[in-house]
């Protein structure tokens, strides 16, 4: 008989990671089901030059520290190296190569099938798939007129092909502003904006602005309790001297173009201008589509959940969902909490 296990994590990134330490600290029969050849979540596919806009000491997940100094800003590599040596030092039960293409539910027991053809069986779900193969790319208009290269942030590696071309990078984040103030080393660059970018000192009073965070309980504040009360920290984190070459035009800020011709882009006034690459950096949607035969799934995609428990379906669960309990919610410094939480409620609703 097909062994029935307590948990089922569907994604082996850090939230699944994050999730994994904790079933395995309460004792519970579980697995983790990773799509790629590694439990390293997207961090492979991320810009080169990618850095963590929060320092180490505030980036590690549950029950292990990054190896490097504390104050320092690791790396997209060293991201990799770490959660290498975190799934070895915790020994978590991990399959590789297992995407998830359906899940079931039959007499309170979860029925998994991968891509592979593989079955798993659980009694509950922590769904961990983050959102990096669902990019959001808007769709402007004539933008099929465009005889140009578009490209979501999701596909951008480094500037060495865009040497003198002339780029818009659409998005007012921290990866839009990064990939941006790149570029416009090599090509004429701009960064077309809903409305000028907002910054957060990264540091005050000579301390990385996540300190303060933690101590006023703003990287923890329970959005899901406090929705309309929630507070909004965000903003870029200049991270050296972003805002100074924002100010100066380099890049130079344009209000969001209105539309797209052959050769290039319509500017609110009317102005034309020649454009060869566009490169969104727009963000995501949920990743969770094989979630849509429960029925956990709203008409958008997106789970029907509160603080990463279903609302719908019981023994159905999230860690890593953008602003799940917190705006850290979706990131290194934020998973470790949310999963012990869902691990907990997981764990009473299996006793019961």
């Amino acid at each position: 008989m097909e062994t029935i296990l307590d948990s089922i994590v569907i994604g082996g990134g850090q939230s699944g990671l994050a999730s994994g330490y904790h079933l395995q600290k309460e004792g519970l029969n579980f697995l983790i089901l990773e799509a790629g050849q590694q439990a390293v979540g997207s961090w492979p596919n991320y810009y080169d030059s990618l850095k963590l806009f929060s320092p180490a000491r505030f980036s590690s997940l549950p029950g292990m520290k990054f190896s490097s100094g504390p104050n320092d800003y690791p790396t997209r590599d060293e991201v990799i190296s770490y959660l290498h040596n975190y799934v070895n030092h915790f020994q978590l039960p991990i399959r590789i190569n297992q995407q998830v293409e359906s899940v079931e539910k039959n007499d309170d027991v979860f029925r998994i099938q991968t891509v592979s053809g593989d079955i798993f069986q659980a009694k509950t779900i922590i769904n961990t798939t983050g959102s990096f193969k669902n990019p959001f790319k808007p769709i402007i208009k004539d933008q099929e007129l465009f005889k140009g290269q578009i490209l979501h942030s999701s596909m951008y590696r480094n500037p060495s092909c865009f040497s003198e071309q002339r780029v818009l990078v659409v998005g007012g984040g921290n990866s839009a502003v990064q990939i941006a103030l790149e570029l416009a080393d090599v090509s004429r660059t701009s960064l077309a904006v809903r409305k000028p970018v907002k910054f957060v000192k990264q540091k005050i009073l000579g301390i990385d602005i996540h300190f303060w965070f933690k101590v006023f309980g703003l990287d923890a504040f329970p959005f899901w309790r406090f929705r309309k009360m929630a507070p909004n920290p965000g903003g870029v984190i200049d991270l050296g001297d972003y805002k100074t070459r924002l100010d100066k035009g380099n890049p130079k800020q344009e209000p969001m173009f209105t539309s797209f011709y052959a050769d290039g882009v319509i500017w609110p006034d009317g102005r034309k201008e020649p454009v060869d690459v566009v490169i969104f950096a727009t963000g995501y949607h949920s990743n969770l589509s094989y979630l849509n035969s429960i029925g956990a799934l709203d008409s958008e995609g997106k789970p029907l959940q509160i603080a990463g428990i279903s609302t719908n379906i019981q023994g159905v669960y999230y860690v890593g969902l953008e602003g799940q309990r917190s705006f850290s919610s979706a990131t290194l410094r934020g998973v470790g909490k949310d999963a012990e939480f869902v691990v907990k409620k997981l764990l009473s609703y299996l006793k019961n």
